[in-house]
This record gives C-alpha cells, structure tokens and sequence, in this order.
C-alpha cells in the first residue's frame, strides 16, 4: 500500500456550499482519497488504553487501513508497543513523526527517550518529537524538556528533533523555539470554542503566531481535528457536518499552501473520554471499528 499520489480530483476551487449531506459524504471521500501530508496515528482498540502492550498484528490492520490516505505517520510513545508503529509505517512506505511521551515519571520519560533514540539509529524516524504539550499540561520545568531536547539531539545529530505543544506555548518560550530543530505546533479552533465557520480563519491565525514565535525554523502543524460527536465547547460544535467540513477545509489549505499538517486523528478510542470529556472518544476519520465514518 502506498499514497495515492495520482488523482483526478483537485483540491482548488472546492466548496461545499449548499451541499446535501450526501453530496458532502461524496466530497469527504474525494478529498480522503486525494490524500494527505500526516495522520495522527491512534494505537489502542476498544477496551486499550495507555499501558496496555500493543502488538504487531493489531498496528498492521490499522496501518493497511491509513497507508493510502497519508504520507507520514505520527506516533507519540516508544514504549509497550508503540516502538513497533513506524516500523510498521516505513514498510508501506510512509515517512514517521515519532515521539517520546514525557510526563511527572522519570522512570518513564528514561524508557521513552531511549526507545526514541534506539528507533531513530536504527532508521526508523524521519523527525523526533521530545514531549508532547508537557508545558501545556505542567509535568516538567522548561529546563527539564530541554536537557532531554538536547540529549536526543547530542545522540542523533543527523536526525531533525522537535516538540510538540499548544501552538502559543512557543511564543512564552523562546529558549524551547532556539533548541528545536523544527517547530511542532498543536492547532485546534475546536478547543478554543470556535465556530466552524470562522474556524479555518482561527488556524491560520494559530498557524502564524508559531510561525512568528519560530525565527524563520519550520513549523508543522502536529495536530488539529474536529469531533463528530459529543458535547459543545461555546461555540464550537460536534456533528458529522462539521467534522467533515472541518477536514475539507484543512486539507484543501494545506495543499494549496504547502504547509505540512497531521490530522488528528486516524481512528476512535474510547478511552479519551476521561481525560477529554464526551467528546474524546470522537475525532477519528474512521471508528474504533475501523469502518471509515462518511
């Protein structure tokens, strides 16, 4: 399986105006099938959570699912199974955003930055993300983020190294922008109770204020999505509507204006729905039955 990199169908010039939700479900699938820079990949099936062991076998199924969709994978641990997501990736030919999943436990964060490295001088990570929104969430010191940045960075000098966060946390700290190799920004107008129709306005806006916290560094977008269900946050509201105009919309930006972006997410996992209330479970492209949504 591979990227669909030959497709009749264009992303300039689409709008789903005045479409019936029939002719939007036509227009998702054209824009799905004409395919993407990255999809986040989501490793735990029904009754999983984090610190259940994965196996090879259940990554296989999903990835063979994906892998004409995308062209780069992101992955966010290294650890109990994870390890095994961009190995799996290269084999259908996919580029990998891999991560370390940093947190309060050192114990863990050492087990999580050794499986990074180990992954990464064995081939298999084209950037590596050190953390995912520990500044966000308050687990670590910015001095602690980055002696690991500049640990990975120290073993893998040939090796692009990044980090992920909320997109404004580059701008309150710029010694975490001058250590990274690339800027990993999070984007999400949902989470900001943003209506879906000035939502597209509001990540681009998100988009450039990383892009001005960068210093001329790149800056991928690591995430932005829109759920198709569960409760509404002011303004923003979960349908399958929105969820489906919501991806168009990134998708045809990110074409037009080649600016490097991870969907989130691939599948439903319903385990989400404690750290991120009703709505969690919701922002997959497919179902946690693995059966496409529209």
């Amino acid at each position: 399986m591979s990227f669909r990199k030959e497709q009749p169908f264009s992303l300039r010039g689409i709008d789903y105006a005045n479409k019936t939700e029939e002719e939007l479900h036509v227009l998702f699938r054209q824009v799905l099938n004409k395919g993407m820079h990255g999809l986040c990949y989501s490793a735990y099936e029904e009754g999983q959570e984090p610190g259940t062991i994965l196996n090879e076998a259940q990554i296989r199924r999903r990835m063979e699912i994906i892998a004409p969709h995308t062209k780069w994978v992101r992955s966010f641990s290294c650890i109990e199974g994870n390890e095994l997501i961009p190995k799996v990736a290269q084999e259908f030919g996919l580029k990998t955003l891999v991560g370390a999943w940093l947190g309060p436990d050192k114990a863990l964060n050492e087990k999580e930055i050794a499986g990074l490295i180990d992954l990464a001088k064995n081939g298999h990570v084209d950037i590596a993300a050190v953390g995912n929104e520990v500044m966000y969430r308050g687990d670590l010191t910015e001095a602690e983020l980055l002696e690991y940045i500049y640990r990975v960075q120290e073993a893998l000098p040939e090796v692009q190294v990044g980090y992920v966060d909320a997109y404004y946390e580059f701008s309150l700290h710029p010694k975490i922008v001058e250590a990274c190799d690339v800027i990993l920004a999070n984007c999400y107008p949902y989470w900001e109770g943003c209506h879906l129709d000035y939502s597209l306005l509001y990540m681009k806006q998100m988009f450039q204020q990383a892009l001005a916290a960068a210093n001329g560094k790149k800056v991928i977008i690591t995430e932005t999505g829109w759920p198709n269900h569960g409760s509404s946050l002011k303004d923003a509201h979960p349908s399958n509507e929105n969820t489906m105009k919501y991806f168009i919309n990134a998708q045809k930006w990110s074409a037009e204006e080649n600016i490097d972006l991870f969907y989130f997410t691939s599948f439903d996992e319903s385990w989400k729905v404690g750290p991120e209330g009703d709505v969690g479970a919701y922002w997959g492209v497919w179902d946690k039955e693995n059966n496409l949504k529209f």
